[in-house]
This record gives structure tokens, C-alpha cells and sequence, in this order.
């Protein structure tokens, strides 16, 4: 078990890839290391490994991550010219580097207070984002959006479930 990383694209186009077995010393995976790896993806077309999304390799236009997820990888959705829509779960506090780079398709997506990181470039080169997210959080969300490289036209705020639930 010397093994603490997996490189950028490591199995990359590893289409038959079927199962990985990943190591506990293992620390870090790269970007794009299970890129098309149609193998390793649920029935869903998401490829999940410890809580964290690598890639997703569905056809699905409008796309719920699953609860399962607590962060979404580096490069994760990248290229994927048909998504319109991104639904994120509250487990997800993160997402990554170049996470949609090129999804030029992408309008919408939803993003809860939950997410506390987006990393570099995640949403360069995507189309004129509408953004909803919970009230209370459009300028903390903005200013981490305007950092990612985002295309923002609109930010809308919505009451978060708590507060659905606690006035009925």
C-alpha cells in the first residue's frame, strides 16, 4: 500500500473498466483520473468514489447529483456539451477545479449554502448561468462564483427547506 495518489487521467477512456480497488494510503485523485470510465459508473451514469463525484458519464440533460456525494471532483462534468441544468444536493461542500469547463449547454444550476469552496475555472465556458441557491447566500455565492470563471446572469435566492418547513 505505497500507493497515496492517482494521477491526472490516469485511467482516462478506460471504457471496460468495471471495479477499482482503492487503497487507504491513497490521498489524492486527480483530475479527469476515471474520465469515461462508462465501466465504473452507477445506472445513473455518475461515477462515485468515497462520497466524491469523478465523473459522470450519462446522457441526461437535466442532472440531480445524488445525496451520496459530498464533493464534486475536479473536472467532473467537464465537456459535457448536453447538460442544461445541475441540480447540487446539500452533502456537496465542494466543487472542483474546471468542474463544468465546457458544458456550453449549461444554464442552470442550483447551488446550496452547503457548498463552501468552488475551485478555479469550474464553470469556464458555460453558457449565461442562472443561479439558485438559498436565501441569504447570493453574494457569498457570487463572489466565489465570479472567481470560477462564471458567467453569471442571474442569481436567485430561495427559501432553503428549513424554513419551508418551519412555517408550515
Amino acid at each position: 500500500n505505497s500507493v497515496t495518489s492517482i494521477g491526472d487521467w490516469a485511467f482516462s477512456g478506460c471504457s471496460s473498466l468495471t471495479s477499482v480497488t482503492i487503497p487507504d494510503s491513497v490521498t489524492s485523485i486527480g483530475g479527469g483520473a476515471f474520465r469515461g470510465c462508462k465501466g465504473l459508473a452507477d445506472s445513473d451514469g455518475f461515477i462515485i468514489i468515497r462520497g466524491v463525484l469523478y465523473g459522470y458519464c450519462g446522457e441526461g440533460h437535466d442532472v440531480l447529483i445524488p445525496n451520496s456525494v459530498t464533493s464534486i471532483g475536479d473536472l467532473a462534468f467537464s465537456f459535457c456539451k448536453s447538460l442544461k441544468s445541475v441540480t447540487i444536493p446539500d452533502s456537496v461542500t465542494s466543487i472542483g477545479d474546471r468542474a463544468f469547463l465546457r458544458c456550453s449547454s449549461l444554464t442552470s444550476v442550483t447551488i446550496p449554502n452547503s457548498v463552501t469552496s468552488i475551485g478555479k475555472e469550474a464553470f469556464r465556458e458555460c453558457g449565461e448561468l442562472t443561479i439558485h441557491t438559498d436565501k441569504g447566500n447570493a453574494d457569498r455565492l457570487r463572489k466565489m462564483l465570479e472567481n470560477a470563471g462564471a458567467n453569471i446572469k442571474e442569481i436567485i435566492e430561495q427559501k432553503a427547506k428549513e424554513q419551508e418547513a418551519e412555517e408550515q
